[in-house]
């Protein structure tokens, strides 16, 4: 007997909607078993999990001290500038934001994730592409 894989898809994105790590299902000889290993990222907001506040790593050595930051992604996605395509963009280069202002927005598995600064600043550098896949870690924004 053949599994029903849109039943299966259904459960997959059941788990990844809700806070449980470990859900199976069991049918006559048919069993299931989705289990979702969520690693903690740095800077999410544990009050509302489709927004992010991430603090700007320093890109500069230690040796040439500078004012410019790097806002690093949280998580892996796609990098949207804007809420949709005809909504203007949340940041231009040059613009100075305050802290909780969205900068971004990470779609990640079929969720939107607001990126918001952390802090008063200014954006100097605009590091990505919108619509562009990126890993964690990346590079965002230069932020002074």
């Amino acid at each position: 007997m053949a599994v029903d894989l849109r039943k299966v898809k259904k459960l997959i994105e059941l788990v990844e909607e809700s806070d449980i790590s470990e859900l199976e299902v069991s049918s006559g000889d048919e069993s299931v078993r989705i289990v979702m290993h969520r690693l903690p990222v740095p800077g999410m907001q544990s009050v509302a999990p489709a927004a992010v506040t991430v603090q700007a790593q320093n890109d500069t050595p230690v040796s040439n001290p500078s004012t410019a930051e790097s806002l690093l992604a949280p998580m892996a996605g796609t990098f949207y500038r804007q809420s949709h395509p005809e909504a203007p963009v949340f940041v231009e280069t040059g613009q100075q934001v305050h802290a909780g202002d969205v900068l971004c927005i990470i779609e990640s598995m079929k969720m939107m994730h607001e990126i918001r600064a952390a802090k008063d600043a200014c954006i100097q550098q605009i590091c990505v592409a919108n619509g562009e896949p990126i890993s964690t870690g990346d590079v965002l924004f230069k932020l002074s």
